[in-house]
């Protein structure tokens, strides 16, 4: 008897489970969507940032761009910063987790922004739902389109994203973070661990 009601259940509680069971897939399903409705209001960069050092005001004037060029793009970018620690985050509007740890880079760049230089690469990505995207979260740094995930592969990062690379005040590339961060004191102390300290002779 149990099994007959597990088989054949009433048309109306089938359609109405059905229809829970829609409701996931389609909120799950849009992974353009920048969900901005959820989104935190950003920091005030323009006072936070004020009176930085001209090659990152030059960044933060790029405030949300998507550039092109490429690798030889980006590499000419992480030339042109020598002399600060950069923090490459890797990011792409279809993905969950970087949508989750956007807040802590908003914060942290807001915070550091006057020290240290921030980039983007935004991986495999749709470019209008990456502009909308960056429309609901905000960062006072541009992002590099990575279409043909050269960048990305010449940052040695392609085991999946969201994903952060570091560099020294010398332009060396010192450490890549898997995963996104949970809260803004891990960011901080990779920074510290990763950027800002140069490695022993």
């Amino acid at each position: 008897m149990a099994s007959n009601l597990a088989t054949k259940p009433p048309l109306m509680a089938l359609s109405l489970a059905l229809l829970v069971l829609a409701v996931p897939v389609v909120s799950g399903c849009g992974s353009s969507d920048s969900g901005g409705a959820d989104a935190p209001k950003p920091p005030d960069y323009d006072r936070k940032l004020a009176n930085s050092p001209k090659p990152l005001a030059m960044l933060h004037a790029e405030e949300g761009a998507l550039l092109p060029g490429g690798v030889d793009g980006f590499q000419r970018q992480v030339k042109r910063l020598y002399g600060f620690p950069i923090v490459v985050n890797i990011w792409a509007s279809w993905c969950g987790p970087c949508r989750e740890e956007f807040p802590i880079f908003q914060k942290v760049s807001a915070a550091q922004g006057r020290e240290l230089a921030f980039l983007g690469v935004d991986f495999d990505d749709d470019r209008a739902a990456a502009a909308t995207f960056l429309k609901s979260y905000p960062v006072p740094y541009p992002s590099y389109l990575d279409p043909d995930k050269s960048i990305t592969d010449w940052l040695r990062a392609n085991r999946g994203i969201p994903a952060t690379a570091f560099f020294d005040d010398r332009g060396e590339q010192t450490h890549v973070k898997y995963g996104p961060y949970r809260d803004r004191a891990e960011l901080e102390a990779d920074i510290d661990r990763y950027a800002r300290t140069l490695p022993e002779l």
